[in-house]
């Protein structure tokens, strides 16, 4: 990447924000992106303040300040300086619909992916499957599963020599999360096999580590306790230690174990993982609760503590309808029914 010159000031601090995000220290990245920003500001430079801003948002998005994230993010599109640019109007729709569906929010994460994949032209063939892919995620979370499975079927077929192994790995993973949720197992489990063959631990450590995490949630929520599995786990658990993670990595690593605690039959174990999670309600985000809280309810069942489940099943429908993750209320609002 070729830094700006305009002055010392402006490239010490773009070189800062580029220095604190390769050692993931995201919020540190933001914070020097913005004086870069304010920097060619005052320079009179708006290309490279809008450069400078958007490495803002990306470092906002990778800390999970979602919401930040996404109000800045939406500013470079449809503020005072919004850039006109197609490619960098796809990209930051791609951002805002990452941010949007990390606060939750996945009717707006679906419209922001759908504005990126109608610019992104098909000649950009790595932004035009990284926007196909915002759309499927969010389409997938808030339960809109056929219309997802359109978009995978569209997705597979945009994958071409051009694009990069890694991208192909995400593309075959996000297929195959797919998959699984409109419950075809096989296809999943081939996909990520597809995936797990790009992916590896030496190019890319942080990806592996939450493809594996990733992996493990979607055989776990398939009821596939194997020795695969197992290992998907054990894989994550490991390379976040040795790499570090978000909270919701944490969390999502937790509550993995406590599922799989669950179907090997093992209630009590499972309990007191997920109740770790949900003793800390202001990090996970609604999507995470709401899976926490459909688990803890499925558990205390399992065991016979029929108020406790009662009360975590109905916890998780509401957060799973603050989420707008619709289908997945409705199924936390099924296994209540049979609570009664």
């Amino acid at each position: 990447m070729t830094l700006h010159s305009a002055s010392p000031s402006y490239a010490a601090a773009e070189l800062r924000a580029y220095e604190h995000r390769t050692n993931h220290a995201f919020i540190q990245a933001a914070s020097s992106a913005h004086d870069a920003a304010e920097i060619a500001r005052s320079e009179g430079d708006m290309d490279a303040w809008w450069n400078m801003t958007f490495l803002k948002a990306e470092n906002l998005l990778d800390a999970e300040e979602f919401e930040t994230c996404a109000a800045l993010a939406s500013e470079l599109v449809d503020g005072p300086h919004a850039t006109t640019e197609r490619h960098a109007k796809a990209q930051t729709y791609i951002l805002v619909a990452k941010a949007w569906q990390g606060a939750g929010l996945l009717e707006q994460a679906a419209d922001a992916a759908r504005a990126a994949v109608e610019l992104a032209s098909a000649e950009d063939v790595e932004t035009n499957v990284k926007a196909r892919q915002a759309l499927i995620a969010a389409l997938a979370d808030s339960g809109r599963l056929d219309d997802a499975w359109t978009e995978c079927l569209g997705l597979a077929d945009a994958i071409s020599a051009e694009v990069d192994d890694q991208l192909i790995g995400k593309v075959y993973w996000v297929i195959g999360n797919v998959a699984f949720l409109c419950s075809k197992v096989p296809e999943g489990l081939e996909y990520h096999e597809l995936a797990a063959a790009t992916f590896s631990p030496a190019r890319n450590l942080d990806v592996w580590a939450k493809f594996n995490k990733a992996s493990a949630a979607m055989r776990l929520a398939a009821d596939i306790a194997d020795a695969d599995t197992l290992r998907c786990i054990e894989r994550a658990e490991l390379a976040t230690d040795v790499i570090g993670g978000s909270a919701n990595d944490y969390l999502l690593i937790k509550l993995n174990r406590a599922h799989w605690n669950f179907l090997a039959g093992e209630a009590k174990a499972a309990i007191e993982l997920l109740d770790q999670i949900c003793a800390e309600p202001d990090k996970p985000s609604p999507q995470i609760l709401g899976e926490a809280c459909l688990l803890l309810g499925r558990a205390h069942s399992a065991i016979g503590n029929s108020d406790e489940a009662k009360e975590n099943l109905l916890r998780a429908a509401d957060h799973f309808t603050a989420s707008g993750a619709q289908q997945r209320a409705d199924q936390a609002r099924e296994y209540l029914a049979n609570e009664a």
